[in-house]
């Protein structure tokens, strides 16, 4: 138990060391990402859920992927 508790306590210490050594090389965290995209998620649901009323369930093929790990951390 002491292992884990001292893993998680180093893998907290090492976040914080990046997030705040990001910025040195040009790189932002960012924090708004979820938010920012959450209007264009429920934009491509309500297209896609108009697509499925109109085309039935066979043809329909939605990408319900609104979440893009690559763009969390963005360069300046």
């Amino acid at each position: 138990m002491f292992h884990l508790l001292k893993f998680i306590i180093w893998l907290a210490g090492i976040a914080v060391v990046i997030y705040f050594a990001l910025p040195y090389f040009g790189y932002e965290v960012n924090v708004n990402y979820f938010n920012e995209s959450k209007t264009a998620c429920q934009q491509k649901l309500n297209d896609c859920s108009k697509n499925l009323v109109e085309q039935g369930t066979k043809n329909v093929k939605c990408d319900f992927n609104c979440v893009d790990p690559k763009l969390i951390i963005k360069k300046q």
